[in-house]
């Protein structure tokens, strides 16, 4: 695998570029053709917390993983895992979409450790879409609790998503 590193905020060091090579290429083993996948990482800091952010795009799907930590050699760690466990746990989706016929660029011959129960929807919502602005979703999404809320943007008549990022600010996903 190929990587793309680089900081925010902060120099990424050699003995740190080698750390992430190291950690987040043990993935290689998951995927046909390593030397064609470029890993783009970046490293940020936000106050005391040291941030990792993974992007892996292979064909038709991307792989993404943020972690952060206040060690930045521990945020590495938890993020090279959690991008291992999307893998193992998609194994059999991906499994059945390259049975239909579609390369994912994924070899899938690797051993599960455990059997995961595959997920599956287990609710579905049907909502009425009224027209709203962007601070009276901001309202309604925070009064039923939810990290995310689906609205029909009065300005523009599209269907939106907000949703609340990680570092407490809104983000806004516009559908055309």
């Amino acid at each position: 695998m190929k990587f793309n590193i680089h900081g925010k905020k902060v120099e990424v060091t050699e003995p740190i570029k080698k750390y992430i090579e190291q950690k987040i290429g043990r993935l290689d083993k998951y995927f046909e053709d390593p030397k064609n996948i470029t890993a783009t990482v970046v490293v940020r800091i936000r106050g005391i917390e040291q941030i990792v952010e993974v992007t892996i795009p292979i064909q038709k799907i991307i792989l993404r993983a943020e972690e952060s930590h206040d060690d930045l050699y521990a945020a590495i760690d938890i993020v090279s895992d959690k991008l291992e466990r999307q893998i193992r746990k998609n194994k059999t989706r991906m499994n059945k979409r390259s049975s239909k016929g579609e390369n994912l660029g994924f070899d899938l011959s690797f051993e599960d450790l455990k059997e995961e129960k595959e997920s599956s929807i287990v609710k579905r919502k049907q909502i009425e879409m009224k027209p709203m602005s962007e601070e009276e979703a901001i309202l309604q999404m925070n009064l039923i609790g939810h990290e995310f809320f689906v609205f029909k943007n009065m300005e523009t008549g599209d269907v939106d998503v907000l949703y609340r990022r990680k570092d407490g600010d809104y983000g806004i996903i516009e559908t055309k």
